[in-house]
């Protein structure tokens, strides 16, 4: 593969960002007059392409889950090592004594709720869907069909048999 120019590297990073070539060839420093014309040229450039085309291969690649990322996580439900996050209202109260208006000790109590963020474990019914899938990946669990029954047959045709 052709070296990269360091402009032509910076527009292939830029396109990369939102696929919108004018735009990235303004960013990487090619002239606005003519980045229009310019742009799907420089898309044309077999090693400009070939280098987009293992960028984009190398983002795919981190983004889509492998199959041992899923069982990991799907082990990791079934044991409930996953934490949840749920909002809970906190209320407390205090209590004093203060004079009312006509001087009287009086009991009053102040109540204050805040909300407060509060970890889980995942829940059971999360945990055994995990446990149902990866014992469905490991062929744990076998159904049985039953054929037992009477299946009738018709035997139809144009031609009778003779005595």
């Amino acid at each position: 593969m052709e070296k990269l120019s360091v402009k032509q590297k910076r527009f292939c990073d830029e396109y990369l960002i939102d696929l919108n070539a004018t735009q990235a060839a303004i960013r990487a420093g090619y002239k606005e007059k003519y980045a229009h014309t310019n742009a799907p040229k420089l898309l044309q450039n077999t090693t400009i392409k070939e280098y987009i085309d293992k960028r984009m291969a190398e983002k795919e690649d981190q983004l889509i889950a492998k199959q041992n990322e899923v069982l990991k996580y799907l082990t990791a439900v079934m044991r409930r090592e996953l934490m949840e996050y749920v909002v809970v209202t906190v209320s407390e109260e205090h209590s004093y004594y203060a004079p009312d208006e006509d001087g009287k000790m009086r009991k009053r109590t102040d109540k204050t709720e805040t909300p407060k963020v509060v970890p889980i474990p995942a829940r059971l019914s999360d945990s055994n869907k995990g446990a149902e899938l990866l014992g469905k990946r490991y062929r744990l669990f076998t159904d049985s069909v039953d054929m037992n029954g009477a299946i009738p047959v018709v035997i139809t045709g144009e031609d009778e048999l003779e005595d």
